[in-house]
């Protein structure tokens, strides 16, 4: 690892004013249906009904956190995104110490930079769920593997534990993450054992901090254990009556994911997209002699994630993956400087390093024109439509909340409209001889799950529709035509 210098540590302070200020600006704006369900399903609870059965919306520490910070601050949206903000920049600091870890402090400035310009970094980090959290744990997680197998002290495994089970109870799919360095761990430590490398005695501490890690998990989740077990045993048959197929297939994971990365570049994704795999591939390669078990486990993670999800018949949401981004960004990184070296190599006439510097100005400027996109509307704007029909309704008109976010609406927000979530309830609602608005979220499933909105939508007018940064997050508000 290369010596910090005073320059470095002020490149990583600037990094991290640069990253809060980008998350801070637009943390209070409206929460969409996962923030506001966990708020009104969970957080509202007293604190001793907050574990009383598992559920898939409920981050638990996430939770606990951000119920803490409710009491002090109330809750409002930037209150309840706060540990998403504060683990969403620490994370950046914690890639910053890993890919010095296992390269040189330059790259380390250039992965934690792009991060910290990352719409995707930007919007988890203002979003009130714990995936910014899990990323915080899985990097740190990895940090401590690494040192933990070129030094295996007792203190360094412990805390491998420690950060494993805090992973895990803050989202279950962290067991993935860690899954995936115990494969790893167990075929380089049997490599080892074989070719006279290490001794079994070697591998003690290791061993105990997978096994004690597993303990802590066991303990965190004990009140709640056999409804995990429960939901997991029948999360495939929810999946499997899910409208939205393609939410269980890898190759749309895959698409999505790439679509949403380098969404805005109309005619130069597909260019991209391939060329962000070339990278991460070359990336690879080039850290392959110096820190081999680096891009092992993030290959690893994400194989076998999307692996074990399609084989229980889950879906395979994008965000499963949002861990790796940090990771990903390191072996693009290290991707571009290898392709730059030996292309420099054939043109002598280049200052050296020329190719990576126009590489690294490249990708910084993408990524700062991509991040524009988290300010152009809030994630889904679920007031608008409240604040729009409030204005405009006249009486004797009744207000249909549609779909997916219906029952939220219905159940904790305006319990005065009422619920369209079938065709049987459709035709309820367009029996009813009064006006009618109709409000709908998540549009595309909205009209895949209810048989004959379509058709019903012919009747009414768009009056709005309110944008959101949200996949299929846009909220839509008809009238009825006179």
């Amino acid at each position: 690892m290369t010596a910090m210098f005073r320059n470095d540590k002020l490149v990583l302070f600037a990094i991290l004013c640069v990253a809060l200020i980008l998350r801070i600006i637009g943390l209070n704006q409206p929460l969409w249906y996962d923030e506001l369900l966990t708020l009104y399903t969970h957080l509202r609870l007293p604190w001793s009904e907050m574990m009383v059965g598992y559920e898939m919306n409920h981050h638990y520490l996430y939770s606990f956190q951000a119920k803490l910070l409710m009491g002090l601050w109330g809750e409002s949206a930037w209150v309840l995104r706060l540990p998403a903000l504060f683990f969403g920049v620490a994370s950046i600091w914690l890639i910053w110490v890993l890919v010095r870890q296992v390269s040189e402090t330059r790259y380390a400035h250039i992965t934690a930079g792009l991060l910290a310009l990352s719409y995707h970094h930007i919007w988890f980090s203002q979003n009130a769920r714990g995936y910014t959290e899990l990323m915080f744990w899985c990097v740190l997680g990895l940090i401590l593997f690494l040192k933990g197998v070129s030094t295996p002290t007792r203190g360094t495994w412990i805390g491998f534990a420690i950060v494993l089970a805090l992973a895990v109870f803050t989202h279950l799919t962290g067991f993935f993450f860690f899954f995936a360095i115990g494969v790893i761990w167990l075929a380089w430590s049997a490599i080892g054992v074989l070719r006279g490398r290490l001794e079994f005695h070697e591998l003690k501490w290791p061993s105990l901090g997978f096994i004690l890690g597993g303990v802590f998990c066991l303990i965190l989740y004990a009140p709640i254990l056999g409804s995990v077990f429960e939901n997991a045993a029948t999360v495939g048959e929810t999946s499997a009556v899910d409208a939205m197929k393609e939410f269980q297939n890898p190759v749309w994971t895959v698409l999505e994911t790439v679509r949403t990365l380098v969404s805005g570049l109309g005619s130069f994704v597909g260019i991209i997209a391939l060329a962000v795999l070339v990278l991460c591939a070359l990336g690879s390669f080039g850290l392959w002699r110096r820190a081999a078990l680096f891009p092992l486990v993030i290959w690893a993670h994400i194989g076998l994630t999307m692996a074990l999800l399609y084989a229980l018949g889950m879906r395979i949401w994008p965000r499963f993956f949002f861990v790796d981004i940090g990771f990903l960004f390191a072996l693009i990184v290290f991707g571009v400087a290898w392709v730059s070296t030996r292309l420099e190599a054939f043109i002598p006439a280049l200052p050296k390093t020329y190719l990576f510097r126009l590489g690294v100005v490249g990708m910084f400027v993408i990524s700062a024109g991509l991040a524009t996109q988290n300010y152009r509307a809030p994630k889904q704007d679920i007031p608008g439509p409240i604040d729009l029909i409030e204005e405009n309704l006249s009486a004797g008109e009744a207000v249909y909340a549609v779909g997916y976010v219906g029952g939220l609406y219905v159940d904790h927000i305006r319990p005065d409209w009422e619920l369209i979530n079938s065709s049987e309830t459709l035709a309820t609602a367009i029996e009813n001889p009064a006006s009618k608005w109709l409000v709908i979220g998540f549009p595309a499933r909205s009209f895949r799950e209810i048989e004959g909105l379509s058709s019903a939508i012919d009747g009414f007018e768009l009056v709005k529709r309110f944008p959101g940064t949200l996949g299929d997050g846009d909220m839509l508000v008809y009238r009825q035509k006179s």
